[in-house]
């Protein structure tokens, strides 16, 4: 691993944008990775990493597309918390973006399965590392 000036090692930075879909139940979407990705089988929130130029929103929208079939406008997107968390060979930070608006019909486009529950029950998920931090702001705005 390369130094800094300081001779501290270089981390790199990856940043990916998820969102947690809301209801009107107030249960949360949850995607499962597909087979042949890092942490295949896991359940994560939609999202994905952000293209070099694109605004944290402009993904969202385009990923939600891509992976679900919806239509979200940015006014419907509510930034709630983030995600800091060091894995072996790169370092995430991921913002949390709430939405309960969007036009069409959820579908499983990328993903092995899609859920809904509630934000109580999302501990109780097979889910990557860096998206434990993220769960309780979303009991606490949707309860249990």
């Amino acid at each position: 691993m390369r130094g800094d000036q300081r001779g501290l090692p270089v981390v790199k930075l990856t940043l990916v944008v998820a969102c947690a879909l809301v209801d009107a139940d107030n249960r949360v979407l949850v995607a499962q990775r597909p087979e042949g990705k890092a942490l295949a089988g896991l359940w994560e929130f939609p999202g994905g990493k952000m293209e070099p130029g694109e605004r944290p929103e402009e993904t969202l929208i385009r990923e939600l597309a891509e992976e679900l079939g919806i239509t979200v406008k940015e006014a419907c997107l509510a930034p709630l918390t983030f995600a800091s968390h060091g894995y072996e060979t790169f370092h995430l930070l991921m913002p949390l973006w709430v939405c309960r608006r969007w036009d069409g019909m959820v579908q499983r486009k990328e993903h092995q399965a899609l859920k809904w529950v509630r934000a109580g029950k999302l501990r109780e998920l097979d889910m990557p590392p860096a998206d434990a931090p993220l769960i309780p702001p979303l009991i606490d705005l949707l309860g249990p």
